[in-house]
């Protein structure tokens, strides 16, 4: 491999705290790019928000309540489908650990430290995405709580009292609702969804094996 032919995408990828296929894509496309180094391709990643339940009330609500209330499925299909994604996370080395009584939260406030540590430590952003995955999905720690948002800040190797100060004062929330608001407005509807190069789509949480083929086609083009 060449240094000419050595190439980086940037990548945009919009996803929800408390997706769980957005923990499972993230794992398949960390994988991807792992095969593809040796190709010379890499990424640029930067994390856009995305919010699945953004009238969600402070205190949350139980998953399957909330799964059964928006989707209709049955206390029994949400244990079903608990499980295939518990499943798919650890074939990405990823430990998902919902449960029955797991509850889904608001993510402003994790979307807004997130803009945060884009804008001012980017190579911190995706261990912060990273460390808030971990909290709601492997702890189920409530991440409306300024204490757990601030713990995996510092776990992402940021500043904590720089983290509760940008959560107490409100920063970010413009840029958040911005980039809500434009990543809507390019015809993102659900997540995760991997952007390259600002034109090209890769949709849900796929294998590596798809993201991989996916990247590979894409770097001979661009």
């Amino acid at each position: 491999m060449t240094e000419a032919a050595a190439k980086t995408l940037k990548i945009d990828f919009v996803s929800d705290v408390v997706c769980p296929w957005c923990a499972v894509g993230l794992g398949g496309l960390t994988q991807a790019l792992a095969r593809l180094k040796a190709e010379g391709i890499t990424a640029d990643i930067t994390f856009q928000p995305f919010e699945l339940n953004p009238q969600i009330a402070s205190e949350g609500e139980n998953i399957v309540e909330h799964v059964g209330r928006k989707y209709g499925s049955t206390p029994e299909q949400s244990a079903q489908n608990q499980q295939m994604i518990r499943a798919r996370a650890a074939e990405v080395g990823f430990d998902m650990q919902m449960n029955p009584q797991s509850r889904i939260w608001n993510t402003f406030d994790a979307h807004r430290l997130l803009h945060w540590a884009g804008d001012t430590a980017p190579e911190r952003q995706e261990a912060l995405k990273r460390a808030l995955f971990s909290a709601h999905f492997t702890h189920n720690r409530n991440i409306t709580d300024a204490g757990v948002l601030t713990q995996a800040a510092a776990e992402a190797g940021l500043d904590r009292i720089e983290a509760a100060e940008v959560l107490v004062s409100g920063r970010y929330a413009a840029e958040v609702r911005g980039a809500e608001d434009l990543w809507r407005a390019r015809g993102i509807t659900s997540v995760p969804a991997v952007v390259v190069e600002g034109q090209y789509l890769i949709s849900g949480g796929q294998p590596a094996q798809v993201f991989e083929q996916a990247l590979r086609e894409i770097a001979a083009k661009v």
